[in-house]
């Protein structure tokens, strides 16, 4: 069974930096697609970022730059590296383990974590 656990959200100025994990226990990294998705009050969960099986790397338009998804496997955590952060990107951001090894949208997720709140203040 895949267990997500995320660590690394806190309160930030904006212009501020976080780094956001996810250790992935009973799950190779390199076998499913990861990624990171996050729900704002009043907006509809979103796609952030993901990593397919191969490497290749997806990022939504407002982040493109400023936030950077890799992942170690041999310490089977994924990360997420936010810089320039905007209030815009306050939300609970949850890491997710694909059902295959590419991501083309939020129905191709199968595991999820718990969240970690990100808050960023103007």
């Amino acid at each position: 069974q895949v267990q997500l656990v995320e660590s690394g959200g806190g309160l930030v100025q904006a212009g501020g930096s976080l780094r956001l994990s996810c250790l992935a226990s009973g799950s190779l990294l390199s076998d499913n697609a990861m990624g990171w998705t996050r729900l704002a009050p009043g907006k509809e969960r979103e796609l952030v970022a993901t990593i397919s099986a191969s490497g290749n790397l997806y990022y939504r338009d407002s982040v493109r730059g400023r936030f950077t998804i890799s992942r170690d496997i041999a310490k089977k955590t994924l990360y997420l590296q936010m810089n320039s952060l905007k209030p815009e990107d306050t939300g609970i951001y949850y890491c997710a383990r694909g059902r295959r090894g590419y991501i083309l949208g939020m129905d191709d997720f199968a595991s999820w974590g718990q969240g970690t709140q990100v808050t960023v203040s103007s």
